[in-house]
């Protein structure tokens, strides 16, 4: 195909959203928004030992390429001119950990995920070093409670365990950062002249960044013990940080020279993907975990009631900070993935939803997928996962309906802490993410909430975010963020259908079943020395394994669905 006959639609920018479960890449007219092609792979998760996640670095990084060319080669299919990417934008999975050799340019580890568990020990030892054990006495600098989550207790746990690494930063050859910083300076040259940076969204997921003066925190780094010069440069959310290849293997319309021009924390992305850009504004994204933020504007508001108070976006060099409440849950697509792949009760994870449908209720059955621990608003580590209410009734289709459930309800605790922080309650609840294709759990969750559920016609929000940061950037300049020229979204919108009574009951069973979850694990080893297999599982385990038996019964005397 000659180069003159491709359609052109003016300037298009490509976005990578790289998530816990997979990679994407995304391709949108600056103009209109419009999403023009994309392709995604999904990533593996390993699981080496108990509460451990890790992903290779490499395989994300090769997903990443996959992606970027499957996606060219679709837009040349559709008579698209590729030549048009005038800019790249990245979001990603914040606080996993990845450290590499900048003079190999290999990883030195396996990235250690942000649901990972094993550094629990690692957060209960730099405890003991801070005044009366309070888990905040860093908030007020970091926004974050001291937590297996963030991204500091996690390099803490490499440098005192991986010799590879330790070495490396003796010799000055080894680099952090989290998976942007990893993919910046990769798709930027890599070993040979790559862009070691990070912005400020992702920074502000580390442990190690000051919210405030938007910098690394020396203190903060001579406490977790963390030497700066393996640090990346950080950056604002938009702006030029460095030119890629892309599609160098295409017979025709290789470009180089395309400049990353955006980068956010996948939250951060969706929120402006959202629009979300005036003070009280909010979104909900229903991913692997769930993760609702709340706009505050330029101003840091703290939270009394178990929030993370983070930063939203820095749109320029020059451009203001804004800061977000931020409630996050762990486990949300997680769990379906989980019914899918370790159940085995489902073979896609659409099914799910029609299994969910087709009776309507959890009879009285509640699920607290605390796999790796509770996250806001209780920060519970102890906290496993467990199934409450069984009978000899239950089976797969209450149970998938007990783990959508799940989601609505602690997407419900993290509303209600919002609304106390905030003073004013949200009058409805913008969500994204791709569990929002589930008609049940988005019904579920207005029922839940007791206020609209409102999905946008588009809902690759995250990868939107990215790229209208990366368009907007200095020195790109097409894509408008003034408000006027947002284009406008067209929503699906979901009213509650139960009376807040019936609402109001349900959440109440849920928060008991809560309380029960809490208190099951401890780092500590069993008192009585023994050291058996049992002795190291969670007692969710067993309540888990005894509701497969029950189901299993079930099936076998012919009275399950």
């Amino acid at each position: 195909m000659a180069a003159s006959d491709r359609m052109v639609l003016g300037p298009l920018v490509g976005s990578i959203d790289q998530g816990t479960s997979s990679t994407r890449f995304l391709v949108f007219n600056a103009k209109t928004a419009e999403l023009l092609s994309h392709h995604q792979v999904e990533i593996q998760q390993k699981f080496p030992k108990e509460g451990w996640v890790e992903q290779d670095p490499k395989e994300i990084l090769k997903s990443v390429h996959e992606c970027v060319e499957r996606t060219c080669e679709k837009l040349q299919q559709l008579n698209i001119d590729i030549t048009n990417i005038r800019a790249i934008g990245v979001s990603n999975q914040r606080e996993t950990t990845v450290v590499w050799d900048k003079t190999t340019g290999e990883p030195l580890y396996n990235a250690i995920v942000w649901l990972d568990l094993r550094t629990q020990s690692t957060v209960e030892r730099l405890l003991k070093r801070i005044p009366g054990k309070n888990k905040a006495f860093f908030k007020f600098r970091t926004g974050l409670p001291l937590s297996t989550y963030f991204s500091a207790v996690k390099l803490r746990w490499l440098l005192d365990n991986v010799e590879e690494i330790k070495q490396a930063v003796d010799d000055g050859r080894a680099m952090f950062g989290t998976i942007d910083s990893w993919l910046i300076w990769s798709l930027t040259g890599g070993k040979n002249g790559g862009v070691h940076c990070t912005d400020v969204t992702n920074a502000s997921r580390t442990m190690l960044f000051n919210i405030h003066s938007l910098e690394w925190d020396p203190e903060l780094c001579q406490f977790f013990d963390i030497p700066m010069e393996i640090l990346p440069k950080v950056r604002s959310s938009s702006e030029i940080y460095g030119l890629m290849k892309i599609c160098p293997s295409l017979k025709s319309g290789a470009l180089t020279g395309v400049p990353i021009s955006g980068c956010l924390g996948d939250q951060s992305a969706a929120l402006v993907g959202q629009m979300c850009f005036q003070n009280g504004q909010a979104k909900n994204t229903y991913g692997t975990g769930c993760f609702l933020l709340c706009n505050t504007g330029q101003k840091s508001v703290f939270s009394e009631h178990g929030l993370l108070t983070t930063i939203a976006y820095k749109l320029g060099r020059d451009k203001p900070v804004c800061y977000a409440l931020e409630g996050s849950v762990a486990i949300a697509g997680a769990v379906v993935r989980w019914l899918r792949d370790n159940l085995g009760i489902v073979k896609t994870s659409q099914e799910v939803e029609k299994l969910a449908a087709e009776v309507g209720t959890s009879y009285g059955c509640y699920f607290v997928p605390a796999f790796s621990g509770l996250y806001a608003p209780y920060w519970e580590p102890s906290a496993r996962g467990i199934i409450c209410g069984l009978t000899q009734f239950t089976n797969k289709n209450h149970i998938a309906f007990a783990a959508l459930e799940a989601v609505c309800f602690q997407t419900r605790e993290i509303l209600d802490a919002i609304n106390k922080d905030c003073g004013i309650p949200l009058n409805q609840l913008q969500v994204d993410g791709g569990m929002t294709n589930n008609k049940v759990l988005m019904q579920l969750q207005s029922d839940i909430l007791c206020i609209p559920v409102v999905k946008p016609s588009m809902p690759e929000t995250t990868a939107l975010g990215a790229a209208m940061a990366a368009g907007a950037a200095e020195g790109v300049g097409i894509w408008s963020l003034n408000p006027g020229d947002l284009t406008a979204v067209t929503c699906e919108r979901f009213e509650p259908q139960i009376n807040p009574e019936e609402s109001e009951f349900r959440y109440a069973r849920w928060k008991k079943a809560v309380l029960k979850s809490m208190g099951w694990e401890t780092s500590e080893a069993p008192s009585n020395g023994d050291t058996s297999i049992f002795c190291s599982l969670p007692l969710g385990f067993f309540i888990m394994s005894s509701m497969i038996m029950l189901i299993g019964a079930k099936y076998v005397s012919g009275t399950g669905k």
